[in-house]
This record gives structure tokens, C-alpha cells and sequence, in this order.
């Protein structure tokens, strides 16, 4: 077999863009122009070669010449650019590269030695950042919003860490507060039912199925164990005659202390169960943080002395006023009420504050778009207490529907008036949930298509790129079978053998993945990954069929020529491993076989 030109080391086309970057940079200046803006990128259709750039068009102001002139100039002086073949001026001035079949190849080798780390970058340097999600309030299961900042968190973190980033996934709860009130005594009002006496759910309470399931639980736990005096006094009032007042002013009052126990008992019930949906969505965390803890540690106190100190807090109708309009908030905002108790904002400063002094400078929260009034009250409190602007950064998203022929559905048994995230993954998969909450822009409304979830062909997003690594796989395997190829067969491949036009255009694909996961990660975009594995089948999909025995077995990858068939097999490898990456990295599975109606053939 024909070994690999050395001479050409480890050069692909995307280490190659890198020096044609700089070779327009330097020919711009030799016109006049340092310093130019322009683009360098691949062009849409693959006739007009393996790289092309706007740079003529983006000087012709500043050099006051046509752009097809200014192309011209330009193309001249880049003649001999290590790595490409040709330049061409195209139209109104475009400068397209055609490269080395060499270039072009060698990124397969650099994807083969790479392995399970190509993609990985060092940009954030071995840097701390947080990365805090979900942080839903235990008052019911998972609903689709969480699911999508699930997905979103995690594949941000993901992202993060493939870019460099030492990452930290936290989730905040508020186990404090009106919202828990409310829920013990939706739970009380249950338990005292479930004795045969008359209770409401009180205004603004809990109604799901899973408050009953929490009293029952609550009750048989009990049943089990030696009653609190609380919990006596709630097992007595249980067993009362039907039909009595339920006597606010009395001892086991739903508001007095008597409620503790029920409601340390429902919050640590639905933890539970948030915790076991994260772990089936395959969504870890480094630490849960409890609100409760802000105040047990003083924190709450010691935020509003050190607001104090700052003179921007002020007295107004009994309650006690951060002016937060001087770091650009809309108005200033209550942080004390009058009652004494604090608003939802101050404890929010003080877990940031808690962030920054554990060392994290660069933290990262995934919250849902009703939260967007929150960002600037809670950046102007850090403000007033010396933390940079722009502290913390946030990424917003939209509400998630679930919709089957246009139309809004809803199957939910356990929550009663929203789908849970636990039943949309028992009705789709972890996979197709997942992706499908990432693969649009965060800020976009999500309409989840459950047709389209459920069907299982590769007009379904998630599996048309998961049969393409499958089809990979077999045909690695059957490489093995008909020639007894090994997988250190393609290792010493030439990448100057791919020549058709698809295995250009898929060489050049998988070149580009690095970058796409530096630009992903740097918007905080995970979509980009969808969009660029999306793609990526595609072209994978297009070359397999091209290849079928039917259409043109010329370009089949099991050919009988062994150096052309090593560096199909090179490519085959590379491009499996680029597809087994991007999904790893979004937390879904790359099987090695699936099985499909009408997908036979030997490739």
C-alpha cells in the first residue's frame, strides 16, 4: 500500500483556512488596507471550491477600486500559498481556493489519531466557570421549560468543557419561601381528605395528582413511626367528624410551626423525584445549593448590611429600597417589604455573592425567558456591591409546547395542567427529547412536533444523524468480513486519494468541527451543534448512497484496491468519529446498529 506524502504532515483544511486568513491579511495590507474585515469561509455549493472569501468586496470603500479588481490583485499575490492549488476570481470579486487533494484529506488523518478528542480545544485555559440550570422549585415534577434548560444547561456545560473550561454544574433551590408554604398546606388539605374531613386546597395551592400521592406517602411514613406533636395533632384533627371548619386560629393551623415536618417531607419527596428525571435525561449536577442555606449561614443578613453600607438603600412606605437605577435598572426595586421579609431579589444577590466568593468568575445562568426582568435588579445589587458588570452572564429561553398536527396536546396524569418532563421522555426517548429541545435557538419559542418525534425514520432530526453513524459502523464491520480489513488498515491511509467531489465536500465537513465547537461554545449555542451535525449526515448519507451498487459502485468504499480502499475506510473512521463526538457531547447515544425497513446494501 502507498504510505501518505509526509511532506504534508498534518496539514487539513482547516488548519489550511488558518493560512489563508493570514495570507488575505498580509496581501490586503500590501494594497493599503491592514487590518481588513472580511470572511473566510466554505462556499454553499462545492463547484466554487473548498474555500472562498468576501475580502475584495469588503476593501473596494477603503481602496476606492473594484472589487474585481482589488480580486485580482489579491489572487496575484497569493499565488503559492502552501496548500492550495489555485485561486479563482469569481463574479462581482469573490476569491475561491481550491486545495490540494493532500490538504483536503489530511484532516481525516488528524480526526483518526484524535479520536474521542478531536474537537477539544484549550480556550478557557483550565479557567473556572458555573454553569447553573434547571434550579426549579420543589413544588411539583419537571415541566417541558425545565426540560429544555436541562438539555440547554448541559449541553452548554459540555460545550464549555470541550472548549478548555473546568465546569461546574450547580442547581438552585428555593426551599423557602410563600411557594413552599403554599405547598404543605396543599399537602395538609390532602392528608385531612384522605380522613374523610372537608379541607380546600387553599388559593394559589397545588391540585396535581402527586399531592395526593405525597399526603398518602406522608400518612403511611408516619403510620410507621412515632408521631411528632404536630404530627399528632394532625392525626387527630384526621380523624375528626366530616364537614368541621377547619379552624384557622387552632393549634395545627396549616400556617403554624405544626407544619414543618410535612413540609421538609413533600420538598424532600419531589427532590427526589426531580433528581431521578434529571438522572434519566442523563443530567448531572456537582451540587444542589438550597435557598434555606443563604439564610442558616446569615448570608441573606449579611447581604442587606453590606447594601446598607453602600448608601444606596433607602426607607420608603416601611419598606427598604436599593437604588438599582444607578447601575441601569428601569426603577429601583424593594429589597426588604415592609413586613420585614425580603423579596425574591435580595436572596438572588446573595447566592451570586456566595458564587463569586467561592472563586467563580465566570458563571453562566440558564433560566427560563419569565425571568428576564430579573437580570438587571439582580446585575445592579452586584454592581452596587463591586462586582464588574455583566455579572453573572445569562442565557434565556423560551416556553416549550407540545404540538400534534399543528395543535397544542397535553397528556399529563401527574401534574394535571402541564406536561411533565418524565412523561414526554417516556412517550419520545432520552435521545429524541434531548435533541429536540436543542437543535432550535434558545430564544426561540420551541413547538416540540410529536409526529415528527415519534417517527422513526431519518426525517426525524436526531435519527437521520444517528443512521448515518450506524451506516458507518457497518460498513467498518463489513470491511472486516469481506477483506479482513482492521482498523489499523486505513491508520497509514493516503488522504490524496479522495478526489470525488462528495469525499472533498465530507473531508472538508469534518475539518470544520473543531471550529464549529469553538463558536458554539463561545455563543453559548448548542443549536450550532445540531445545525453542523445535521448537516454532516447529510453529506455522510449522500456519499454512502452515491456509492450504492445500483447507482455508481465505483465510488464504493469496499473497493478492491487497497489504498483506495484504506482511504475510504480513513474516511469512513473519521467521519464516524466526528458523528459518535458531536452526539456524545449532546448526550445522546451513537449506536453501532439500527435497524431500518428498505436500508440494505452492500457498500
Amino acid at each position: 500500500m502507498a504510505r501518505a506524502d509526509k511532506r504534508s504532515g498534518d496539514r487539513s483544511a482547516g488548519a489550511i483556512g488558518e493560512v489563508v486568513t493570514r495570507a488575505l491579511r498580509r496581501a490586503a495590507a500590501d494594497l493599503g488596507a491592514p487590518g481588513a474585515d472580511f470572511r473566510l469561509e466554505r462556499p454553499r455549493d462545492s463547484s466554487h471550491g473548498d474555500l472562498a472569501s468576501n475580502i475584495a468586496l469588503a476593501l473596494a470603500s477603503k481602496l476606492r477600486r473594484p472589487p474585481r479588481e482589488i480580486a485580482l490583485a489579491l489572487a496575484a499575490k497569493l499565488e503559492g500559498t502552501a496548500g492550495v492549488r489555485a485561486v479563482e476570481v469569481a463574479g462581482p470579486g469573490f476569491l475561491n481556493f481550491r486545495l490540494e487533494a493532500a490538504v483536503v484529506g489530511g484532516a481525516v488523518r488528524t480526526i483518526l489519531r484524535a479520536g474521542a478528542d478531536y474537537g477539544r480545544s484549550d480556550e478557557g485555559a483550565g479557567r473556572r466557570i458555573m454553569v447553573e440550570f434547571v434550579s426549579a422549585n420543589p413544588t411539583g415534577p419537571l415541566h417541558l421549560g425545565h426540560g429544555r434548560q436541562a438539555a440547554l444547561g448541559d449541553a452548554i456545560a459540555s460545550l464549555l468543557e470541550w472548549s478548555g473550561w473546568r465546569v461546574h454544574r450547580e442547581f438552585y433551590f428555593n426551599d423557602a419561601g410563600a411557594q413552599i408554604d403554599r405547598l404543605a398546606e396543599s399537602v395538609w388539605a390532602r392528608c385531612r381528605q384522605r380522613s374523610g374531613r372537608d379541607a380546600r386546597i387553599p388559593e394559589g395551592g397545588y391540585h396535581g395528582e402527586y399531592v395526593t400521592d405525597i399526603a398518602a406517602a406522608f400518612l403511611e411514613e408516619r403510620r410507621g413511626r412515632r408521631a411528632s406533636p404536630g404530627e399528632a395533632r394532625l392525626e387527630s384533627e384526621s380523624t375528626e367528624a366530616p364537614g368541621e371548619e377547619t379552624g384557622q386560629a387552632r393549634a395545627g393551623d396549616p400556617t403554624s410551626g405544626d407544619l414543618d415536618s410535612l413540609r421538609d417531607f413533600a420538598v424532600r419527596t419531589l427532590r427526589d423525584g426531580q433528581k431521578r428525571d434529571l438522572a434519566a435525561f442523563r443530567v448531572r449536577f456537582d451540587e444542589f445549593y438550597p435557598e434555606t442555606r443563604l439564610y442558616s449561614d446569615g448570608r441573606v443578613a449579611a447581604t442587606i448590611r453590606a447594601l446598607d453600607e453602600t448608601g444606596l438603600t433607602r426607607m420608603e412606605g416601611g419598606a427598604k429600597w436599593l437604588e438599582t437605577t444607578r447601575y441601569g435598572d428601569q426603577k429601583d426595586r424593594v429589597m426588604v417589604k415592609s413586613d420585614g421579609s425580603p423579596t425574591y431579589f435580595l436572596p438572588d444577590v446573595a447566592y451570586h455573592m456566595t458564587k463569586w466568593e467561592r472563586g467563580f468568575r465566570h458563571v453562566v445562568n440558564v433560566q427560563g425567558a419569565d425571568h428576564h426582568s430579573t437580570v438587571d435588579r439582580v446585575r445592579a445589587g452586584l454592581q452596587a456591591l463591586g462586582r464588574p458588570a455583566g455579572y453573572p452572564e445569562y442565557v434565556l429561553h423560551q416556553m416549550v409546547t407540545v404540538v400534534r398536527g399543528g395543535a397544542e396536546v397535553r397528556f399529563s396524569k401527574r401534574a394535571g395542567s402541564y406536561t411533565t418532563l418524565a412523561e414526554l421522555v417516556a412517550e419520545v426517548g432520552t435521545d429524541v427529547a434531548r435533541y429536540f429541545f436543542l437543535m432550535r435557538r434558545p430564544e426561540a419559542h420551541l413547538a416540540f412536533d410529536l409526529e415528527l418525534a415519534l417517527d422513526q425514520s431519518d426525517r426525524n432530526p436526531v435519527y437521520k444523524v444517528q443512521y448515518a453513524h450506524a451506516r458507518l459502523c457497518r460498513i467498518q464491520l463489513r470491511a472486516g468480513r469481506q477483506f479482513g480489513d482492521d482498523p489499523a488498515f486505513a491508520a497509514d491511509a493516503d488522504p490524496s486519494l479522495l478526489r470525488t467531489p462528495l469525499e472533498r465536500e465530507v473531508s472538508n465537513q469534518l475539518a470544520e468541527f473543531p471550529g464549529f465547537l469553538r463558536r458554539a461554545a463561545a455563543a453559548r449555542a448548542p443549536h450550532l451543534v445540531c445545525d453542523y451535525l445535521e448537516r454532516t449526515a447529510g453529506l455522510v448519507n449522500s456519499w454512502y448512497q452515491a456509492g450504492h451498487p445500483l447507482r455508481d459502485p465505483r465510488q464504493r468504499a469496499l473497493v478492491a484496491d487497497d489504498d483506495l480502499r484504506a482511504a475510504r475506510l480513513a474516511l469512513v473512521g473519521a467521519a464516524r468519529i466526528v458523528l459518535a463526538n458531536g452526539l456524545a457531547l449532546l448526550g445522546l447515544d451513537a449506536p453501532e446498529r439500527m435497524v431500518r425497513d428498505g436500508d440494505s446494501g452492500d457498500r
